[in-house]
């Protein structure tokens, strides 16, 4: 009997990559630090849940842009709560070898491909259901690690 062994290698191309401008009006993506709701940084505590995400300040209404030539992989549903259907919005991307989601984006189309800086959409209303929030955008890795190392 003959064995075959396949050798899988999976190359991670995001070596290096930083995002560029995510919202209009912070050039530098300036992160969301704490308020009266938590903190923004990846792991910080939601109660009994850990924050899988990094929270970049954007103010409701902004537009949003492409960090780097992406492509565009659908809609995400952020909560099942309708108290939150202002803000249960966001976006599926790959780019640059990376998989994330962008949340509380309306976007302007699901599928395609949208080149850096180009526009993916407006910031939802978070003050409507996170009254004196620091609004933002949520970037979450499809594998849920930290996504700090590329800003």
């Amino acid at each position: 009997m003959k064995r075959i062994i396949i050798l899988l290698v999976v190359l991670c191309l995001c070596e290096g990559v930083r995002f560029g401008q995510l919202c209009n009006g912070n050039p530098t993506n300036r992160r969301r630090t704490s308020d009266s709701w938590g903190g923004g940084n990846y792991g910080a505590r939601r109660g009994t849940r850990t924050h899988r995400g990094l929270d970049i300040s954007c103010a409701d209404g902004s537009v949003v842009y492409a960090p780097f030539d992406v492509t565009l992989h659908g809609r995400v549903i952020v909560y099942t709560d309708p108290k939150k259907a202002a803000i249960n919005n966001g976006i599926n991307l790959r780019g640059e070898g990376l998989c994330f989601k962008l949340f509380y984006v309306q976007p302007d189309k699901t599928s395609g491909s949208v080149a850096r800086g180009e526009r993916l959409g407006v910031m939802l209303n978070m003050q409507s259901v996170y009254p004196g929030i620091t609004s933002h955008v949520h970037v979450q890795m499809c594998n849920k690690t930290d996504p700090t190392p590329y800003f």
